[in-house]
């Protein structure tokens, strides 16, 4: 980036002035069905993320309602073993791949600007690029699901299982292929997250202010930067082996079956925490904000949140136990496993202090992070126990394993995403979602949730193996999954009323105004829902808490500790900046005015690539080899046009701004 050659203005611009309008005319994605297809506005972008993950989970929860009839009584007959292990399978791919991280990407994509003081994401582009091809991956994995021809090895997805030999069908390819396609989409927005964070962030905002979410998505897209390339190598080398004749985990040829289990938990174990670490951000952020005082702890929790993902990386081999891995490697690997339940507990001491020295406002979104924190503790003390090599060797495979899984990736997801729509929805619509209907949806959920996993536990403990398609009626299993299978319909019912609420709230749900929840961060500093370019002026931050400055400073005073008025942040009155899409870049680590980006325009590009790329994986899935080479040329002509230089970009003076190099 060159540095900054002219100088920036400082001033004020009124909501509704000619000012504001010019800005918006400048920002606002063009109408109808080209901007549908063109824009690049991170807000859309957020949106569309929310509304494709929670579709997933709709479907996922759709799979494992069918499951649960299945297995509600002995010797039921409504699946047949591949209907269910493609059941199983396609559930597991869809929460934890298709839904867990993406709707998290949603509400990090529509709110990482906003709270960092920025008009948009470093890379407006990839970011469209990253949501079209996670919705194109979604549709090429679901796409063999009604030829009867889906995955169906299990989301892990071991070898040799899912060799050629055990599994001749088109089934695996699909879930190779889609895995691959699925690691580009997560690739590129892990990037795009950490150049916005390091270099977007408005002037003054330095590392130590800025919101506990943006710590839990820098961390969890850094995680996915080193953890997607093993599974993306894994699901690549497996296709090797099954269409082209390689032997990597051919044992009988010298390869490796359990090479498939290290570089599969290599992943997975670490994405475990970047679906987790942004949800505690969630809560970390929202939850202080209906305690009435700032988060008990913040240096700590960011720290907790850095550390839990770097020790994240050393405990893979947990999973692995029962493999007949040397004594002394699984000496380190459950001292590591007990190690992580640390920084982990930190943070939830740090909620409960919060709640504990606040003034608690029992508020719909107050509800579900309370109820977020209850399970994320269930969640780790059952994790904790597989850390004990013996426990685990006895547990493992069995539903003790699938209870814990649900609380980690279930439970302590979906309640804080529930809840943070609750929260964000009047910045999202402005309009406010219903207490009755959220209260009602709330203890439904977290009732039927506990109803439905808690018994596993003790399914496990009775030793019923997971991946079971039925059991026989003297094993002593028949009441704990009847439970388990009505509690599930009961959880159901509650996203039910959750629906319900939120479609009626979208039409008739009553005015919110700018900040209804009188919170301390950035995001309600403007309209709701906020205007194409977010920001009319940039602005300059000194505190942690802009919105709550004046009662926060009021205390300090009580306390002999009154600030100065230029200590204060300005946010009505700021930098400058109108001349095209532009945006402030800033320096790292202290948020210092560094450059003025030229933000690239709408644009078909990413919508025609991820196409294009979607379309290269279907030729490789038919060995179409003609169609795949054409593709690929698709897929090079839309890189040109994307990376042809704009003729807005051309005609600035070279050292006045700094292209973004989207």
């Amino acid at each position: 980036m060159q540095p900054l050659s002219r100088p920036l203005r400082v001033g004020r611009i009124a909501p509704g002035s000619e000012e504001a309008e010019r800005l918006r005319q400048i920002w606002e994605a063009r109408p109808g069905w080209r901007g549908w297809f063109s824009t690049v506005d991170h807000k859309t972008i957020g949106l569309r993320y929310l509304v494709t993950a929670f579709m997933f989970l709709l479907a996922g929860g759709v799979e494992a309602l069918i499951m649960r009839v299945q297995l509600a009584r002995p010797d039921a007959t409504l699946l047949t073993p591949e209907q269910y292990n493609q059941l199983f399978t396609m559930h597991g791919v869809t929460m934890i791949f298709l839904y867990a991280l993406p709707i998290l990407s949603g509400f990090s994509n529509y709110l990482w600007p906003l709270i960092l003081g920025a008009r948009d994401m470093a890379f407006p582009r990839l970011n469209a690029l990253s949501y079209w091809v996670f919705a194109f991956a979604g549709v090429f994995l679901y796409s063999s699901f009604p030829l009867g021809e889906a995955p169906d090895a299990g989301w892990f997805n071991y070898a040799p299982l899912s060799g050629l030999e055990y599994n001749t069908g088109p089934n695996i390819d699909v879930y190779a292929l889609g895995m691959v396609l699925l690691g580009i989409s997560t690739t590129a927005g892990s990037v795009n997250f950490i150049v916005t964070l390091l270099r977007m962030r408005a002037p003054g905002m330095s590392l130590a202010r800025i919101p506990v979410l943006a710590w839990g998505t820098l961390t969890a897209s850094g995680g996915n930067l080193l953890a997607v390339p093993s599974v993306s190598l894994a699901f690549f080398l497996l296709w090797l082996d099954r269409r082209v004749g390689t032997h990597f985990f051919d044992v009988l040829n010298g390869g490796r079956p359990l090479l498939w289990q290290h570089l599969f938990w290599i992943f997975a174990h670490p994405w475990v925490y970047a679906v987790v670490l942004p949800a505690m951000g969630i809560v970390s952020d929202a939850l202080p904000v209906f305690c009435r005082r700032p988060l008990v702890g913040y240096g700590p929790v960011a720290i907790s949140t850095v550390a839990t993902m770097a020790i994240g990386f050393g405990v893979w081999i947990h999973h692995m136990f029962a493999t007949g891995i040397a004594a002394p490697v699984l000496s380190v690997f459950g001292v590591a496993s007990f190690v992580i339940a640390v920084p982990s507990a930190v943070a939830t001491f740090a909620w409960i202090a919060t709640i504990w020295t606040g003034r608690p406002v029992f508020r719909v979104p107050f509800l579900f992070f309370a109820g977020f924190v209850f399970l994320f503790v269930v969640g780790g003390v059952s994790g904790v126990m597989t850390a004990a090599v013996p426990f685990d060797w006895q547990l493992t495979d069995t539903y003790f394993v699938v209870a814990h899984l649900h609380y980690v990736l279930l439970g302590i997801n979906v309640f804080p995403v529930i809840g943070g729509i609750y929260f964000w929805f009047p910045k999202f619509t402005g309009r406010m979602m219903s207490e009755r209907l959220g209260r009602a949806g709330f203890w439904v959920m977290f009732i039927g949730f506990n109803v439905t996993f808690f018994p596993m536990h003790i399914a496990g403990l009775l030793g019923m193996p997971r991946r079971m398609y039925t059991y026989p009626a003297d094993m002593g299993w028949n009441t704990v999954n009847l439970i388990t299978s009505i509690g599930s319909f009961v959880f159901a019912l509650g996203v039910l009323v959750f629906l319900v609420d939120l479609f009626y709230s979208l039409k008739r749900g009553p005015l919110a105004g700018d900040n209804p929840w009188d919170a301390p961060t950035l995001e309600w500093a403007v309209a709701s829902p906020p205007p194409p370019y977010n920001f009319a002026v940039i602005p300059q931050i000194n505190s942690r808490h802009p919105l709550w400055e004046e009662r926060l400073e009021a205390a300090h005073e009580r306390g002999g500790a009154a600030r100065r008025e230029h200590d204060r942040s300005r946010l009505d009155e700021g930098f400058l900046l109108g001349d095209g899409r532009e945006a402030l870049g800033t320096t790292a680590l202290e948020a210092s005015p560094d450059v003025i980006l030229k933000m690239p325009e709408d644009s078909y590009t990413p919508f025609w690539l991820s196409l294009f790329a979607t379309l290269v994986f279907v030729g490789l899935l038919l060995h179409a080899v003609w169609f795949t080479a054409a593709m690929l040329a698709g897929c090079a002509v839309s890189i040109v046009v994307w990376l042809w230089p704009e003729r807005s970009l051309i005609q600035r003076e070279p050292q006045t701004v700094s292209d973004s190099g989207d």
